[in-house]
């Protein structure tokens, strides 16, 4: 089946983040919202029609999942990555920003240091400092167009500030990254020398655009397994955020126990119905959807670095290997952060995320989420043209 990326859904007034709540944002109302991460496509067919078959059953009690549910992950990941999860690392919860937030609690102690690498997605920051513990950062180097790790100033930090708790993001978001086989052992031999437990958040990893392939953290480092935590997530790969489920592996029984008794003080119980169902869905039947969506996401890629170059070239667009999140380089504007925001929300009338909120790493820097009709993006690109002249 082909699917028609190219057809607009009007999202207005279905309560959605993205759309309908410019004005709470500070945002113009009439503002184009290329912006948070969720797509403006339609799930699988498959999908829709799992959903709707539980719906028309018309009752929605305490739900879990059986052996059907957990062969879906295996076989997405086994196929995809090979990962071979098993059934007793699994954690179910309702979304990867709650598993960093539980994980810090469960690993570490108020006052301990968690180590990050920005510029990263916003909620690793205020994830820790939400929870009383304290943040280090090894920013990663801009290089010839391509972030680096610095693994020197990666080991100092863990050791100067005895780091109890790293936060990885593979692939990254902002910038796109897919980490080397290379720079994966390198990383986990030190957090395995130092004793710094890993949580990493791969929940892009089904983005990963040719050549670059993404390895699943404890695949590509075993001896690292047993002191990380894998989080992944249909929601990203599908469009699935709003119900809410994500799919943790845990292999050290220890940290498992000690993750789950975090949930337990929590209060939290079983995930939401159709979070199951959709995400069973997904995995069983959305390899073809993938595989279509990833060619027209490159695509857009493509459109939107061409156009920048001709007609804006003092953005520069970060390459990216993974997501569909660019990662823009406007620092050629020669704007400050306040005027660079005017310019994108006020003059060009675009909802994109302000670069700095990801860190002082990303000031003169802007994210634009290309997960839509492409002649969305030209429209989106043609505001920008015409309010950067």
């Amino acid at each position: 089946m082909k699917y028609d990326f190219d057809q607009i859904i009007n999202r207005q007034h279905t309560n959605s983040v993205k759309y309908d709540f410019a004005k709470e944002h500070g945002k113009p109302i009439d503002a184009l919202p290329l912006w948070v991460a969720d797509m403006d496509f339609c799930v699988p067919h498959e999908v829709q029609d799992a959903l709707i078959k539980t719906a028309q059953h018309g009752i929605f009690g305490y739900s879990e999942v059986k052996g059907d549910y957990f062969n879906a992950l295996r076989n997405w990941y086994s196929d995809g990555f090979g990962f071979h999860i098993q059934p007793d690392w699994l954690v179910k919860t309702p979304g990867v920003v709650f598993a960093i937030s539980t994980a810090i609690r469960a690993f570490t102690q108020p006052g301990d240091r968690v180590l990050i690498q920005p510029p990263v997605y916003p909620p690793f920051r205020s994830c820790i400092l939400a929870n009383d513990r304290r943040v280090v950062t090894n920013p990663l180097v801009l290089q010839d167009g391509k972030y680096q790790i610095d693994f020197a100033d990666f080991e100092r930090k863990i050791v100067d500030n005895d780091v109890k708790l790293f936060l990885f993001c593979s692939p990254h978001n902002p910038v796109g990254r897919v980490w080397s086989l290379e720079e994966l052992q390198r990383m986990g031999e030190i957090c395995v020398r130092h004793n710094c437990k890993i949580l990493s958040d791969e929940i892009h990893c089904d983005f990963a655009y040719k050549p670059y392939k993404h390895r699943m953290l404890i695949s590509a480092v075993p001896e690292c397994a047993m002191q990380t935590v894998i989080c992944t997530a249909p929601s990203k790969t599908f469009n699935l955020a709003g119900l809410q489920t994500s799919n943790l592996f845990i292999p050290n029984p220890d940290m498992k126990a000690a993750f789950q008794q975090e949930l337990k003080r929590v209060g939290y119980g079983e995930l939401n119905t159709m979070g199951l169902v959709a995400c069973q869905s997904a995995y069983e039947y959305g390899r073809s959807w993938l595989n279509q969506l990833m060619d027209y996401l490159a695509g857009n890629f493509s459109f939107l670095k061409d156009f920048l170059a001709e007609h804006i070239p003092q953005i520069k667009l970060i390459q990216p290997e993974a997501t569909y999140l660019a990662w823009l380089d406007c620092r050629g504007l020669g704007l400050s952060t306040d005027e660079l925001n005017r310019l994108i929300s006020d003059k060009a009338k675009l909802w994109l995320n302000d670069g700095s909120t990801f860190g002082a790493e990303g000031v003169g820097f802007q994210r634009m989420n290309l997960a839509c009709p492409k002649s969305v993006l030209e429209q989106a690109l043609h505001r920008l043209r015409e309010a950067v002249l």
